[in-house]
């Protein structure tokens, strides 16, 4: 079973955090709030996102520290980040978002639905991606299996070319146990 995407909610504000859950709603991906940059960087630590919903403007560790650290982490620096902000339309603020690593920066009121559309894509493309890396997987799995076999049939050639009847009886033991998967 292909496990549900995550989105990461970050918010200072409990109502905020809130609307949020009930804007994601039925959309195919688990919310998961938490109320400060500190506790978010220790979720990332414990699980993957598809996305990051971020308050840019919360006490002690703001938004952009926040978005600094999860960038500079290796397993969740490719986490795309939203941030979500009341403040003013100040394009300074924007333009410090999109220095840390955000791939958008809406400002409060913004329209739910387009919010919806954006984190819709971000949990497709985590989906795809997963799906591709098993796909990957099973290709290198069964390139593996392949060599194996190309292995042990090269090596029962040879043994066949041969005249020692034992070296005969050593081949078709390879032979069978290619067909069949087992280790030789």
């Amino acid at each position: 079973m292909t496990q549900m995407a995550k989105a990461l909610l970050v918010d200072d504000r409990r109502e905020n955090l809130m609307a949020l859950e009930a804007i994601l709603q039925g959309l195919p991906v688990q919310a998961v709030a938490v109320e400060s940059g500190e506790a978010a960087l220790k979720q990332l630590l414990v699980d993957d996102f598809a996305v990051i919903l971020l308050d840019a403007q919360m006490p002690d560790m703001d938004g952009f520290e926040t978005a600094g650290h999860i960038k500079r982490r290796e397993r969740t620096r490719h986490v795309p980040i939203i941030f979500l902000t009341a403040a003013d339309r100040d394009a300074q603020l924007a333009l410090r978002g999109y220095q840390v690593g955000a791939v958008d920066y809406l400002t409060k009121p913004f329209d739910p639905w387009v919010l919806r559309a954006k984190v819709s894509v971000f949990v497709e493309l985590w989906v795809k991606t997963r799906q591709l890396a098993a796909q990957s997987d099973l290709v290198r799995e069964r390139d593996t299996q392949w060599r194996l076999l190309t292995d042990a049939v090269d090596e029962a050639t040879a043994l066949l070319r041969g005249d020692d009847p034992e070296a005969r009886d050593r081949a078709v033991e390879l032979l069978e146990q290619a067909r069949w998967g087992t280790p030789t």
